[in-house]
């Protein structure tokens, strides 16, 4: 369980946690709550279930990733956990929509869709919480150096 909370004392850990929080905490809440344009936690689920095909477990498990992860990454709080739901939400976004449509976003709007740039910056950051854990501004090193006394 320390490996969970324990945490690399350089900025760098923190810098990518609070950064993927931020990011993804408005997708998040726009499948959760409706904000910012979303569709909200039951049109998000029929989106995924009815459209994509996406079991439910694994439509409620996206949405809490999105959600409370980064919720837990703005926080410190889990942030491997946390970083780990993203990162696989992430993986299976750009395998089952995104990688269709090639490296870029669809900024100019002359796609079919979106592309994976964004999803793979995502990944890259995750990855670092992950390794790294969350930086020393964060619950989890508040909890690791509770626990190692």
């Amino acid at each position: 369980m320390k490996f969970v909370f324990k945490t690399n004392s350089s900025f760098a850990p923190t810098l990518s946690r609070l950064t993927l929080g931020v990011v993804m905490f408005p997708h998040g809440a726009q499948k959760a709550l409706g904000l910012f344009g979303g569709y909200g936690f039951h049109g998000t689920m029929n989106w995924f279930t009815q459209q994509l095909h996406i079991p439910a477990v694994f439509a409620v498990l996206a949405i809490a990733a999105e959600f409370l992860g980064s919720l837990g990454l703005i926080i410190g709080f889990l942030s491997r956990i946390a970083a780990f739901g993203i990162t696989v939400v992430m993986v299976v976004a750009v395998i089952t929509v995104h990688a269709t449509n090639g490296f870029f976003m669809n900024w100019f709007g002359n796609q079919k869709g979106e592309g994976f740039e964004f999803h793979l910056l995502a990944i890259c950051l995750a990855a670092i919480v992950v390794i790294y854990g969350a930086g020393n501004l964060s619950l989890d090193a508040w909890l690791a150096r509770k626990t190692s006394e």
